[in-house]
């Protein structure tokens, strides 16, 4: 019951961060400061989705800080083993088990190179959201009916469960309005990602508040369908039953490489 409790909290970790329910963003921010997801501090959550925010670098695997995608350079020289597991890795089943695993250790990892190249800022906000968790694992191991290594897993998975949303929320295409997808739900899945499933939507308007976009989107739904180019599923049910075990897409990134040579090319 803790899993979609911490999903739960990441989804309204998303909307605080869009400017809900304050005005006071500052109060919003604080409501996040518990680290109850313990994977990742909030306020680099935050930092990281308003940069993605920028629609015309969405799955640039240089400019798009939630992207999945390699460069295809990059990708070539990856060994046999790890692109077999980042190719599992884009099947839903893979991204639900080892998808929060690859997305820690790969942030984790990019996060230590700055802050060993001396970005103390970024070295406080570590050390603070690390103190946090320590203090919620030594709360929950003293007066709470689940361990340490329990809550951590419930963490994990819940990250994992997160991810059924994230999964296939862009696609890399040429058009930049049909990179977000539009899943035409209204189940439960819908309700815990705070209707993020209508994620084409929420990128035309980002500081619309969930519980307003399903009206939103059906009142302009077929201009919504227009724009996005009918990147659309009826539900995650098909999803699901698409994706359970097969590759959503290509690890390596498929579009403009001229332009990837050029990011590389930069000092």
């Amino acid at each position: 019951m803790l899993i979609p409790v911490i999903t739960l909290h990441s989804s309204l970790q998303h909307e605080v961060l869009h400017g809900h329910p304050f005005r006071n963003q500052m109060l919003n921010d604080l409501m996040m400061t518990p680290p109850i997801g313990i994977l990742v501090p909030y306020q680099r959550f935050k930092a990281c989705h308003l940069a993605h925010h920028i629609n015309e670098t969405i799955t640039d695997p240089y400019d798009d800080p939630e992207s999945y995608y390699l460069d295809p350079e990059v990708w070539n020289r990856k060994s046999a083993w790890l692109k077999a597991l980042l190719t599992l890795n884009n099947t839903l089943v893979g991204r639900v088990t080892l998808g929060p695993a690859l997305a820690t250790i790969g942030f984790a990892r990019a996060e230590w190179s700055k802050i060993r190249a001396g970005d103390r800022q970024l070295g406080g906000i570590w050390v603070r959201h690390l103190a946090g968790v320590s203090l919620i694992l030594v709360l929950i191991s003293r007066f709470g009916s689940l361990s340490a290594a329990g809550y951590f897993m419930a963490a994990y998975f819940g990250m994992g469960l997160l991810m059924v949303r994230s999964f296939l929320e862009h696609q890399a295409v040429d058009k930049t309005n049909a990179r977000s997808v539009i899943i035409e739900t209204r189940g439960p899945l819908a309700m815990l990602f705070l209707n993020n499933n209508l994620h084409s939507v929420h990128h035309a308007y980002p500081s619309l508040a969930w519980y307003r976009l399903p009206a939103f989107f059906q009142l302009n739904r077929d201009r919504f369908m227009r724009m996005n180019g009918g990147y659309r599923f009826r539900s995650y049910f098909e999803v699901f039953r698409r994706y359970a075990l097969t590759p959503k897409e290509p690890v390596a990134w498929p579009l403009d490489r001229a332009r990837l040579r050029r990011r590389r090319d930069q000092p």
